[in-house]
């Protein structure tokens, strides 16, 4: 049989040289700038306007750049982004509890399962600081301390207490401060906003990317575009995948183009994929649905340590404040004392299935429920 050479180039991730801790310090102090006055003969196409894409073009336009900015919605707050309740991280250690850009660092890097790239995941520890006050400076209403100061949250895969959070919906205050901040730009005029488009091809010249091909989905005529680099923040690869906890209005068109013109799929740990969540239950469920995240917050997750008390609680007899405290088996503090309910969300499911496995849930795990057994929460 012939042998058959595949003639692909070697991926260039574009990380610079250096110890881990000083390669993007290193990089900027050496990177040439562009002055006041040039900044406003320069044009910057940004695609996206969720929390990465809104963020960049109004603190590009901030900075002095003409930006056009480009929605495939019909307004940039109906972005995915309002999905990440949860919380930011950041290494701020207001806790006073150890943290360090390194241990951020070393979380993130685990919490990936070890395939991100490092250098990148060190710069990210490393701005994650000045993150925080981007958005508060945007307006974010960040939970806070009787005192003042930001107050943070504990959250799973880490033993620090660094998650900052606006009550029950970080991701959409997040985007209403970006939103706004990207508003103050286009009535400043610093930025013009196109909503309704779909980006459908990226123009190259020279090797760099200098303009968009987009199709008004208005009108359905397609339009062009230049400028003097483009950003590319289409969020995620929802389509990408069958089922799956994503609910992404992205169609990857913009990152197709990308790819056609030799773009390579890099660094995929930053497509967040939730090991909790719910097997499929029948060929009618459309997603994945994700198992709750007091899995693995501060509170308290137990299961009866008595199978017949967890019988008893699936056939609706007893209540879960029957069972005395001594009966109550608060599993993951059981088996990982270091972390207790702070483990990681894929240590702390795959726990949880196993004590439901075993019958310890509370609800009925039968094979013909739609709704699995689950573990008994309290704080």
């Amino acid at each position: 049989m012939e042998e058959t050479k595949i003639n692909a180039q070697p991926i260039d991730s574009k990380i610079p040289e250096g110890p881990i801790a000083e390669k993007w310090t290193n990089y900027k102090a050496h990177q040439k700038l562009v002055n006041p006055a040039n900044k406003r003969r320069l044009d910057i196409i940004v695609v996206g306007t969720g929390l990465a894409g809104a963020s960049a073009a109004a603190t590009l336009g901030e900075m002095g750049f003409n930006v056009l900015n480009f929605c495939i919605q019909d307004s940039p707050r109906r972005a995915h982004s309002i999905a990440a309740q949860g919380g930011i991280n950041a290494a701020k250690n207001y806790q006073n509890d150890g943290d360090s850009v390194y241990r951020l660092f070393y979380d993130t890097v685990k919490g990936g399962d070890y395939r991100a790239r490092e250098a990148n995941v060190y710069r990210l520890a490393e701005v994650s600081n000045n993150i925080i006050d981007q958005c508060v400076a945007q307006g974010v209403p960040f939970a806070r301390e009787y005192g003042g100061l930001l107050a943070n949250r504990s959250f799973g895969g880490a033993q620090v207490s660094r998650t900052f959070y606006a009550k029950g919906q970080t991701g959409q205050q997040l985007l209403l401060g970006a939103y706004s901040s990207l508003n103050r730009m286009i009535h400043a005029g610093k930025v013009k906003s196109y909503n309704r488009y779909e980006m459908h091809d990226v123009v190259i010249i020279d090797g760099r990317a200098r303009g968009i091909i987009a199709k008004n989905l208005v009108t359905g005529k397609l339009e062009r575009f230049a400028a003097h680099a483009v950003v590319i923040a289409t969020g995620g690869y929802g389509n990408t995948y069958f089922l799956s906890t994503n609910a992404m209005g992205c169609n990857c068109s913009a990152a197709m183009a990308c790819y056609r013109h030799g773009a390579y799929f890099a660094n995929p740990a930053y497509v967040q994929i939730h090991p909790t969540c719910i097997p499929v239950h029948g060929d009618k469920q459309s997603k994945l649905t994700l198992m709750s995240e007091s899995l693995r917050n501060d509170g308290r997750i137990w299961v009866p340590k008595n199978i017949e008390d967890a019988k008893k609680l699936q056939a609706g007899q007893i209540k879960g404040s029957d069972i005395p405290e001594e009966e109550r088996d608060y599993y993951l503090e059981r088996r990982y004392p270091a972390f207790g309910n702070l483990v990681p969300r894929d240590v702390a499911s795959r726990a949880a299935k196993e004590r439901c496995d075993k019958g310890f849930g509370v609800n009925n795990s039968s094979s013909t429920s739609a709704r699995p057994s689950t573990a008994w929460a309290s704080t």
